[in-house]
């Protein structure tokens, strides 16, 4: 595993080389078939980080956000998303991270969120404690927050919600203490510090979940599936997270119905 890390942090620093230059600079920003913005930044983070692990792991499969799957059958598979929070980036906001997932035979065993414009990375590996470290403070720890109506809600936007899913957010949304909106995989990290209790969204890709399961997990909470299960690359993009685990029942129900 430390073998795995040393390669999430190296490939972490390659893709930070080249975003950080790009972070409030003029870009050239093109459109993606779902109207996200693309940048040079998210396609050379990517080249970078690709090219470290290949490099130390040649039998390793990747899938990354920008160039796709390439052995996605093999054992253990990188999941990449260059630059999380795209839009946070290109609108020069610091909500944004690198995300760098392990999964063996499916399941995430490593995952780093790495916020390269503040200096900040939390590091979550199988078995372990999350590490973080940050030039702002903080300390990786999910707090006890038994109870829906004591809890702080985050979500990225309320878009990203199907008619289907969006009566089972508001019944969430009403019982929480607040909603926060905004963040993408920047809030599952202040879950990871005690700051933030729930996170409920969909939509989201492998490349958008993969790290933040053992990063939330490592710090005491969990990831799931809206209907509690374990997340798989076959899931169908509704993911909740809980720092407090006794959270989970109830916001499995009130999404569900």
């Amino acid at each position: 595993m430390e073998a795995f890390i040393a390669a999430a942090e190296a490939a972490a620093e390659a893709a930070g080389a080249v975003i950080r230059p790009l972070f409030r600079s003029p870009l050239l920003v093109e459109a993606k078939g779902d109207a996200s913005p693309v940048t040079e930044a998210d396609r050379g983070a990517e080249r970078a980080m690709r090219e470290v692990l290949a490099a130390r792991f040649p039998d390793h499969g990747i899938w990354g956000e920008e160039y796709g799957p390439d052995r996605i059958e093999a054992e253990y598979l990188w999941v990449l998303d260059p630059i999380d929070g795209t839009r946070a980036f290109v609108t020069g906001r610091p909500l944004f991270g690198t995300l760098i997932g392990l999964l063996h035979r499916g399941v995430p065993v490593l995952g780093l969120i790495d916020q390269p414009g503040i200096g900040e990375r939390w590091i979550g590996a199988q078995g372990q404690p999350t590490r973080f470290r940050s030039p702002l403070g903080g300390a990786a720890g999910c707090r006890p927050c038994p109870r829906l109506a004591e809890a702080e809600l985050s979500c990225t936007s309320p878009d990203m919600f199907a008619s289907a899913d969006g009566p089972g957010f508001g019944r969430l949304r009403a019982a929480a203490r607040r909603v926060t909106w905004g963040g993408d995989c920047y809030s599952y990290g202040l879950l990871a510090l005690g700051l933030v209790d729930v996170i409920a969204e969909s939509t989201m890709k492998p490349w958008d979940w993969a790290a933040l399961v053992p990063v939330v997990e490592g710090a005491g909470g969990r990831v799931t599936g809206w209907r509690g299960e374990r997340l798989t690359l076959e899931s169908d993009g509704r993911v909740l997270a809980v720092g407090d685990p006794a959270l989970l029942p109830e916001a499995v129900a009130l999404l569900g119905g």
